[in-house]
């Protein structure tokens, strides 16, 4: 197994050379079989132990085992513990996703503080295929039955290829030591059950399913590929990168006859979960929208626009004091006295410096501000009717700022200047506000 061990990670990870490498090692069958395959080839190692205090003394029986391993191998070892029910019930979560919270929220600290490059766990074939099953059960895609990478940005796991037949072999002819946790015996966890009472019967109906089951996955991975593949190609037609911004055309979209699809490959990655809600946005009306905690997708007219949560406070104010050349926030501005003005354009204004009173203010519009539109000889206009005749939508209005002098807009910025502090004849000092 040895040979056959070096050859896998040769081939899939031959950048693991001459990097510093963490195992993650439990004490249990599998992660002292990768220990002890790893010790034997050239890498430089070191070993993670996390003691969750789940087993009482079992549990510090674990970290004590480990921590005499790695003495009398003189392999560097850290090791750590948490109070792992009360992390759960604090944040609501179940005992063994805390735990995996937990446990690699720590491993990611100690590559920083460490200076380490990867880690390395323990799982194999038959946790792949267990992952596969549980996922089935509760409805997934692609992405669930393709099961456990084999990396996971700085995680590898080198074992995927093993069955846990081949590890435990292994270990009983090398007369490995490990420790047995107690909770495997139960049936308590939905993972025990599927080890222990469907698994078997799989094997037993096919001696060989593992191996079908792994073909099967390979299968599936390609598939999975391809559709990555197809959905950039796709992407590149309907999706439009606009700054932080993304705008779907949704009439180039529901010419596709798949196109659920693809906005689930396109929207996964921002923290969506109510999809049912984003493929009704398509045929909905104007106006609504879904959120993830860090997003919004927003359907404006024939678009659906993908954007992050603002972090700007509406009622936000920024104050411009007389003789700032510069504003870098929230939006970038400059200010310069010029002796005429040029060609007007929505990022530039030029306006009477001795109608403005400083300090300017800098502040998101409210329902029912009035300004002058420059160009409509005094008539006044609700700013929200400027947005509707400039067809925003919801995130634009909600990008949209006013600059004010005394109460007063000179600007709706990056739209329309106001009338009433536009330059005239009688003009002495011209005052330049750009938008960057």
């Amino acid at each position: 197994m040895v040979s056959k061990f070096q050859n896998h990670i040769i081939s899939r990870f031959p950048f693991l050379a001459e990097k510093k490498l963490f195992l993650a090692v439990s004490g249990g069958l599998d992660s002292m079989v990768l220990l002890h395959l790893m010790k034997q080839l050239p890498y430089e190692i070191a070993v993670l132990h996390c003691n969750f205090q789940l087993r009482g003394l079992e549990s510090f029986g674990d970290q004590e085992f480990i921590q005499n391993y790695c003495d009398q191998n003189n392999i560097p070892i850290i090791t750590t513990h948490f109070d792992t029910k009360a992390f759960a019930e604090d944040y609501k979560l179940s005992t063994q996703v805390a735990a995996r919270e937990l446990r690699y929220s720590w491993f990611y600290e100690q590559l920083e503080e460490q200076h380490f490059d990867y880690i390395l766990t323990a799982h194999h074939a038959d946790d792949n295929l267990e992952t596969f099953i549980i996922n089935l059960t509760r409805g997934t895609g692609l992405e669930g039955l393709t099961g456990i990478p084999e990396q996971n940005d700085k995680v590898i796991r080198p074992l995927l290829p093993f069955s846990r037949e081949e590890i435990s072999n292994y270990a009983q002819e090398n007369a490995i030591e490990w420790r047995e946790d107690s909770s495997n015996a139960s049936n308590k966890y939905l993972r025990n059950k599927i080890r222990h009472d469907l698994v078997p019967i799989l094997k037993e109906i096919n001696p060989n399913f593992l191996h079908a089951f792994q073909k099967t996955q390979s299968y599936l991975q390609e598939s999975k590929e391809m559709v990555e593949d197809a959905s950039i190609m796709i992407y590149q037609r309907v999706a439009k990168e606009m700054g932080e911004d993304i705008h779907f055309d949704l009439l180039q979209l529901k010419k596709l006859p798949n196109y659920k699809s693809y906005l689930y490959e396109w929207l996964k990655e921002f923290g969506f979960s109510a999809w049912n809600d984003i493929y009704d946005l398509i045929n909905g009306q104007s106006g609504k929208q879904v959120f993830s905690e860090e997003f919004r997708l927003l359907k404006n007219r024939e678009t659906l626009i993908l954007s992050p949560l603002s972090e700007i406070e509406e009622e936000q104010e920024v104050q411009i004091n007389e003789g700032d050349t510069e504003v870098n926030f929230p939006l970038k501005l400059k200010l310069c006295n010029v002796g005429h003005i040029s060609l007007g354009s929505n990022k530039a204004i030029f306006v009477d410096a001795e109608k403005i009173q400083f300090p300017l203010t800098l502040r998101k519009w409210n329902e029912g501000d009035v300004f002058y539109p420059f160009g409509m000889n005094g008539k006044s206009k609700k700013v929200s009717k400027l947005f509707k005749d400039e067809k925003l939508s919801l995130i634009e209005k909600e990008k949209t700022w006013l600059l004010c002098s005394d109460n007063l807009i000179v600007w709706v910025v990056g739209i329309r200047q106001d009338e009433r502090f536009k330059i005239k004849n009688t003009t002495n000092k011209i005052l330049k506000i750009e938008l960057q």
